[in-house]
């Protein structure tokens, strides 16, 4: 059952980095590159698998964007002020500002389209 365990999160290798309301605006509405902020709790199963999906993505957007995660538990403040109602949601920000906001689970591919949509173009290798 290790794919189960993956999903529901038992799987700590490329761990999402966590922020909440002290470091939000350092880590997030500061950053240069486009940044995926999944507003999630422990107590979610939906929240789990969406968390395993965005942990699976992050290598293939390693510094073209960057994925962290709210705890909206420990984090209300933040959950508050971005009218976070329903969880998972994932919130893409771009220069401080949040340009994209989806409810609920995504199919893989759906997923990494849509963060493909905000993320920084790679740069062309010299042939």
């Amino acid at each position: 059952m290790g794919w189960l365990n993956k999903i529901l999160g038992g799987d700590q290798r490329g761990q999402i980095p966590e922020v909440d309301d002290a470091t939000f605006n350092e880590a997030v509405l500061q950053s240069e590159l486009p940044v995926v902020v999944d507003f999630w709790a422990s107590w979610c199963a939906p929240c789990q698998v969406m968390g395993g999906l965005l942990r699976d993505l992050a290598p293939e957007f390693e510094g073209r964007l960057k994925i962290v995660k709210v705890n909206v538990d420990h984090s209300r403040e933040m959950a508050n002020v971005y009218g976070i109602q329903s969880i998972p949601t994932v919130v893409i920000f771009k220069n401080g500002a949040a340009v994209d906001k989806f409810v609920g689970l995504m199919q893989l591919n759906p997923l990494r389209e849509r963060l493909e949509r905000h993320a920084l173009h790679k740069p062309k290798e010299a042939s």
